[in-house]
């Protein structure tokens, strides 16, 4: 790709907490503008671990929607006309339920790809980076022998098995789309990612 080609447009970050916005973060590093649109009540992780949040979302513009209002949801369609990569992290159906969901979005912009990270793809449970460690198989393999399993902080699902194959995920979309001329729905699981991981 040419350098005055690069980037191909804006990246549109929903996520809170953490794997999302280190996707977001890898992406803003590689070059796209970032805007992270936050609800009302901004990201949890602002106030859980303040110094994380300004890490993952240094550099990011922040833009405040309330998209269960019909102006928030509006504006937020208004950006996505214009927009490169949408990420999103919700559970399964909460984007539908608004009226955000990919058909709609990709109705907006055909050359839009749409991220969603989950735990488990399509099951509504919550979870956590333990928790989708553990289902892959992975959590078995990490302490010492003759020992419980040892928590490896949120390194190995959240971040490697999700922000990490997320950003991988958008760049191999934006590859096809040069050929295609069109967007498509990158889905990311957490517990998928982490099993990947164990494969050697």
């Amino acid at each position: 790709m040419a350098p005055s080609a690069w980037p191909p447009g804006k990246v549109l970050d929903l996520t809170r907490l953490l794997p999302g916005p280190l996707a977001g973060k890898l992406l803003l590093e590689m070059g796209f503008p970032v805007l992270k649109v936050e609800p009302p009540g901004g990201d949890p992780l602002k106030a859980l671990a303040p110094e994380a949040y300004r890490f993952l979302n240094e550099g990011k513009e922040v833009l405040v929607l309330d998209l269960k209002a019909e102006e928030g949801r509006a504006r937020l369609l208004g950006l996505v006309a214009e927009a490169a990569v949408f990420l999103e992290s919700n559970r399964p159906g909460a984007m539908e339920r608004l009226g955000l969901g990919p058909e709609a979005l990709l109705a907006e912009n055909p050359r839009l790809v749409y991220v969603r990270l989950r735990g488990y793809r399509d099951a509504p449970d919550p979870g956590h980076d333990l928790t989708y460690l553990a289902l892959s198989g992975g959590l078995a393999h990490i302490g010492r022998e003759g020992q419980p399993p040892t928590p490896p902080l949120n390194l190995v699902a959240d971040f490697g098995g999700g922000g990490m194959l997320l950003a991988a995920g958008v760049m191999a979309a934006l590859v096809e789309r040069a050929s295609s001329g069109l967007g498509q729905v990158v889905d990311a699981a957490m517990v998928d990612g982490a099993a990947l991981l164990m494969a050697p």
